[in-house]
């Protein structure tokens, strides 16, 4: 008689293995990455659990959460046990963890450095594959009074409206703006375009009293700051 395969439903471990029971008694920093991720998807496959299941998608991104939320839902899809319903929940949680950084960023509003800016910017379009620029409306305390997307586009750059930024900061009453894109292909050189497009909103918001601070070019892990090296 031919024996029935053994079940790898996280429901018939022992408890101590359970990881949502292990989150329940232990707290949540005892789980692993792995863990954490099958508590979403719930099962695995026929022959594999939640947790190595989980462990084979994280091995694929070099075990970085960063990369792994870099992953599409169709690539997602592409491991065995993972349908559309547990690639989009998987997707969906480290959107929320992005947003958490973003956030928590803002929570400090005070820009007191160039770092400050990369620690507010980053979580949004630091891991972007297309290109986004941004404006930053600070108060005469330097700080931030709103944030605000400029413009979208692709990898070859993007188009900026001086006269909506100059309307927008008079209308919130901002006395300083910092200007922020991202560099989807990794390099932190400022192109002649940046260069033009910054010295052009520096020139037209000196009428109106405002000052343009810095223009940061961000990446994934780093960021180029025209104000640090006397570019602005």
């Amino acid at each position: 008689m031919q024996e029935k395969p053994a079940s790898f439903s996280i429901k018939n471990w022992s408890q101590d293995d359970q990881p949502r029971e292990k989150l329940l008694y232990k707290g949540k920093a005892a789980l692993s990455d792995a863990e954490l991720v099958a508590i979403l998807i719930g099962s695995g496959s026929r022959n594999e659990s939640a947790v190595d299941l989980c462990k084979r998608i994280l091995a694929s991104a070099d075990n970085n959460l960063n990369k792994l939320g870099k992953l599409s839902i169709k690539q997602l899809m592409e491991f065995k046990g993972i349908g559309a319903a547990k690639a989009i929940t998987i997707a969906a949680a480290l959107e929320l963890g992005r947003r958490r950084r973003g956030e928590e960023a803002l929570e400090k509003k005070k820009i007191s450095s160039s770092k400050s800016v990369f620690e507010l910017m980053q979580p949004i379009i630091g891991e972007l594959q297309h290109e986004e620029f941004w404006i930053i409306y600070l108060n005469n305390s330097n700080k931030v009074i709103q944030k605000s997307q400029l413009s979208k586009g692709g990898i070859t750059g993007t188009l900026v409206d001086v006269r909506l930024v100059l309307k927008t900061a008079l209308e919130v009453g901002a006395t300083g703006l910092i200007l922020a894109h991202n560099h989807p292909s990794g390099t932190l050189k400022p192109s002649e375009a940046d260069k033009q497009i910054t010295n052009k909103l520096k020139i037209a918001a000196q009428s109106l009293d405002i000052k343009v601070l810095d223009h940061l070019i961000i990446t994934e892990n780093a960021y180029f700051s025209f104000a640090d090296e006397a570019v602005l």
